[in-house]
């Protein structure tokens, strides 16, 4: 609708005006509510929109910019913190976990936290710090999980009591537009955990040829119509390069055809299986992986403990695989006998913890 030029100018004097004690205008948005990340201005202030938060998280949403820790209860019971210990959190994303297990070693533990995100990092420490614990009981480095060596064992050279690896995509990264992660939102076809690290994921499309983009498609989200999709994307970018989410989206849904059956599968999951792919190849998160769980038994002092918590096939079977490894070479003394999955009541209240494994392990004594 259009609006009257008497109304622009007073809210543009209103706006101007350095002595006005109004608040500033919230976000102007389409509708009734915000739908759009930048919009939702009460759910980028939790503290002063308390209330409403609440309301988002009971209805089993996320709000904008936060992340929800999942498997909390289970984690603690396996990792068992207790005061004084030197515990690790590899991936700190937005803190919750790393808040429970900080409050859990205290008096006189203390808590290494490292994450891969330049953008998150800072926010999550910030607020961490303003929970007012010790200033020596929180350490906190930018660095890919894999790379922890030198920092671990500059602060604690015996190892770690016990550490936590969360391999799922945060919240915030999911749902920030500006990120490129996800194909509901348009943005930058980016998809990078450290932006500052090429290739984005417009540059390794713009590259790779068609029967390796097929193969990884296969293989880091088990695609079944990666040959179709490969294709697709190859042929698309011969016209014009694909630089924006919504652009790979619009060629996905495409090569997905109509829906004739209500049997057929949504191209939706088709969508989130490909952003996937394309997103573990980018971060190169298999060979992260790998190159951690090699390294995982020398992080533990004997009898400490670890926690892994995988969102996809890929990630689990490489993390039941190197635990069984582990506990035929006398590495470790115990292994989850099975998966752990979140409980009925967390999937409802949180529908993001649906896809989500636990698994653990313990360092042998000796």
């Amino acid at each position: 609708p259009s609006i009257s030029w008497h109304t622009c100018i007073f809210e543009g004097l209103m706006a101007s005006d350095p002595a006005s004690d109004k608040p500033p205008r919230r976000p102007r948005y389409r509708g009734t509510h915000p739908r759009h990340f930048g919009e939702k201005y009460k759910e980028h202030q939790p503290e002063k929109y308390a209330e409403d938060v609440a309301k988002i998280i009971d209805s089993g949403k996320t709000p904008a910019g936060t992340h929800r820790p999942i498997m909390v209860r289970e984690i603690l019971d396996i990792l068992a913190p207790r005061p004084g210990d030197f515990a690790v959190d590899c991936t700190l994303g937005y803190g919750g976990h790393a808040r429970e297990l900080l409050a859990a070693i205290q008096p006189g533990g203390q808590l290494l936290a490292v994450d891969a995100d330049p953008v998150e990092l800072p926010k999550t420490e910030a607020r961490l710090r303003e929970l007012g614990f010790p200033e020596a009981a929180l350490q906190i480095h930018r660095t890919n999980y894999a790379g922890i060596a030198p920092v671990l064992f500059g602060l604690s050279p015996e190892g770690a009591d016990l550490i936590l690896a969360d391999l799922g995509l945060s919240s915030m990264q999911i749902d920030t537009p500006s990120r490129g992660f996800t194909y509901k939102y348009d943005g930058p076809l980016d998809m990078r955990m450290n932006p500052q690290r090429p290739p984005s994921a417009a540059e390794l499309l713009a590259r790779i040829d068609e029967n390796a983009l097929s193969q990884l498609l296969t293989e880091n989200a088990d695609e079944p119509r990666a040959d179709e999709f490969a294709a697709a994307i190859v042929s698309a970018r011969q016209r014009a390069p694909l630089t924006t989410t919504r652009q790979l989206a619009e060629v996905l849904r495409a090569a997905c055809g109509p829906q004739t059956s209500p049997h057929q599968e949504d191209p939706d999951a088709s969508l989130r299986r490909v952003f996937q792919a394309i997103r573990i190849a980018v971060n190169d998160e298999f060979a992260t992986l790998d190159s951690f769980l090699r390294q995982l038994p020398t992080f533990l002092k004997p009898g400490g403990r670890v926690a892994i918590l995988t969102f996809h096939s890929g990630e689990d079977r490489r993390v039941k695989a190197a635990f069984k490894a582990g506990l035929a070479a006398g590495d470790y003394v115990t292994i989850a006998p099975d998966v752990l999955r979140p409980s009925g009541e967390e999937q409802h209240a949180n529908p993001r913890s649906t896809s989500a494994k636990l698994r653990y392990a313990i360092r042998a004594d000796a």
